[in-house]
């Protein structure tokens, strides 16, 4: 895999107080190194798994529990997330009442036959999706321990991103397959019960050995391990594999990764690609009539990446996997599931946005239970100017869409603060829009508040000064803050942890002497800095910018017109005004944010014309 010595030097140690690879002082990791052997049986859809878990402590804190997360036993009627999906007032379309109707042979579960630590069994029980290990020693600050783990798993039929014979036909989507180690970090630990949503776990190594009907052809995370062993690389050229035996065992390693996905069929189609300067693709897929876009999919994948590559970090991995299967679209290192019965636009689309899930929680690992809207808004984002690029179709504002998707969540009556733990949304809709609209808002809004230019240096040094780590709201922004000379947490107040809209209006325009007196109100509750566009009589335009005061600086001017800076604005003063040097029969139109980089809810009252 494709990393330098240093990188892989500091991941390794988790040394602290390297203020040039920019963390701080106090910032702490856990580590964790997977070796997962899986025999699995397709007649009963069943699975035996002898798991051996090196847990590495590098909190300033002695663990006397640990906790599992065991998401196959949501499968379950009566589960939580079966109950929440009939209780919600706007149920996912894919759960609904689903779980409920499983029978036994249907049914998804994990069951642990025995756990030891360091050679001793433990004490452990099971609460739904939940395993509560008591160590029998702690483990202190800057110590290790390994947990060994039998346990037996059956895959439920597929409903929510894992299972078996999706509606297209995909054998088995093998997402959230294993007892996986909970996260913990400077808030304690996160084992949240399954209930459908987001996903946050510990940096690690995995290597994993799947023992599997011999007429199944695998797609993992990670790197195969025995190509030239199993005969894989041959069906590129349709033919079959003679494989001896009834079994194969395909070994996949990942290095550097947080979750492990695979998937496998018996009419896998395999392609590859790769990207000028980036990973090779791969595309498992049922090749047909339904699924002739992947045909077509290849080369504007590689034109994704390369883009992606350029403008947003450096993809690290040698390999990237889009495999046909789950229910939907989802993410996981290295890999992507997608069902693949869509036509090549859409088909592109969820490419992109799950591949720039790699950057955005693969390798920006944000806790998604807490920051959706980072994990799921900046792909949005991202996504949205990819698109443009890829086909070709890009303007000044590439956000158009997500600005409008916002405005009907902020008008709707449903909206919920974005610091809404994942699963505690009221409806399905709030937590959509918003993780992913507003969210992709939180950073387009960057470009008005620092400018376009110093936006986008800073979300590159954002990428590399937290890849490989978990990031929050406050280390995102003061990557912002940093590049810019400019205070942005009354932004985060506002943005994430309320509801508040933004509503700005031209409220009179004036000759007064041979000048012109232009008033503006704040009719929202959210304050923002003015960009006011001015275009003259004979065609030429200025800006002028006030800086709001809490900012303490501003923006740059990345524009090629002429700005005028204006006094700052206070938050607390609903109104401002400022005059133009000439005469207003020299004016033809006056606009605040002309470039619709500000989600000011009601535009119609943003311009004044002669």
């Amino acid at each position: 895999m494709k990393y330098n010595f240093i990188e892989k030097a500091i991941f390794t140690l988790l040394f602290v107080g390297m203020a040039s690879f920019g963390y701080s002082q106090t910032y702490w990791q856990q580590r964790v190194e997977y070796t997962m052997d899986i025999d699995f049986d397709v007649t009963n859809h069943q699975f035996t798994g002898t798991q051996t878990l090196k847990y590495s402590n590098s909190s300033p804190d002695t663990l006397r529990r640990v906790f599992y997360h065991l998401y196959f036993n949501a499968f379950q009627p009566e589960s939580m997330m079966d109950t929440r999906s009939r209780t919600i007032e706007d149920p996912d379309g894919r759960v609904q009442d689903r779980i409920s109707k499983l029978d036994d042979s249907q049914i998804g579960y994990h069951r642990v036959q025995s756990l030891s630590q360091d050679g001793s069994t433990v004490e452990y029980k099971i609460e739904g999706t939940v395993l509560e290990v008591t160590l029998n020693e702690p483990i202190p600050p800057g110590s290790t321990t390994v947990l060994n783990m039998n346990f037996q798993s059956q895959v439920p039929i597929q409903i929510r991103r894992s299972g078996r014979d999706n509606r297209e036909g995909i054998d088995y989507s093998m997402a959230q397959w294993y007892p996986k180690m909970a996260e913990y970090d400077e808030r304690g630990w996160h084992s949240h019960p399954y209930v459908g949503r987001e996903f946050y776990a510990p940096w690690g190594d995995f290597k994993v050995n799947l023992t599997i009907d011999k007429d199944y052809m695998v797609a993992a995370t990670g790197v195969l391990q025995n190509p030239n062993e199993i005969g894989y690389g041959y069906e590129d050229e349709g033919t079959k594999v003679k494989r001896k035996g009834k079994k194969i065992t395909w070994k996949f390693e990942a290095e550097k990764v947080h979750d492990f996905v695979w998937a496998a069929d018996t009419d896998y189609t395999h392609t590859s690609i790769p990207v000028e300067n980036g990973p090779e693709l791969h595309f498992f897929y049922q090749k047909g009539e339904k699924t002739a876009a992947w045909e077509e999919l290849p080369p504007l994948a590689a034109k994704a990446f390369k883009f992606i590559g350029e403008n947003f970090g450096e993809y690290p991995y040698q390999h990237y996997s889009i495999i046909q299967g789950g229910d939907g679209g989802m993410e996981y290192p290295m890999a992507t599931l997608i069902t693949g019965n869509r036509n090549i636009q859409s088909l592109t689309g969820v490419t992109v946005h799950e591949a720039l899930h790699s950057w955005y929680q693969g390798l920006l690992a944000t806790n998604e239970s807490y920051y959706a809207w980072m994990d799921e808004g900046f792909t949005t984002y991202a996504s949205a100017e990819t698109m443009a690029h890829v086909f070709g179709s890009g303007s000044s504002n590439n956000q158009q869409r997500n600005f409008r998707v916002y405005f009907s969540l902020a008008k709707s009556g449903k909206e919920e603060p974005l610091s809404t733990h994942a699963d505690h949304f009221e409806t399905n809709f709030a937590y959509g829009r918003g993780s992913y609209y507003k969210g992709a808002i939180a950073l387009a809004q960057m470009n008005y508040l620092i400018g376009k230019n110093a936006t986008a240096r800073a979300l590159k040094k954002y990428y590399y000064q937290w890849r490989f780590k978990h990031p929050d709201a406050i280390d995102w922004v003061r990557v912002f803050e940093k590049e810019s000379n400019i205070e942005l947490d009354w932004y985060l107040d506002y943005w994430v942890n309320t509801t508040h809209t933004i509503d700005y209006s031209i409220d009179s325009v004036a000759e007064e002497n041979g000048k012109t007196l232009v008033s503006l109100k704040r009719e929202g509750k959210m304050p923002m800095p003015m960009d006011v566009n001015v275009t003259f009589a004979d065609g030429s335009k200025r800006i002028y910018y006030a800086p709001l005061a809490i900012m303490r600086g501003e923006k740059e001017n990345d524009t090629d017109l002429d700005r005028v800076v204006l006094p700052d604005w206070s938050w607390t003063h609903p109104s401002y005004q400022f005059t133009i040097d000439a005469p207003l029969s020299s004016i033809q139109s006056i606009e605040i944010d002309e470039a619709g980089y500000m989600a000011d809810v009601n535009r119609e009252n943003n311009k004044w014309e002669k």
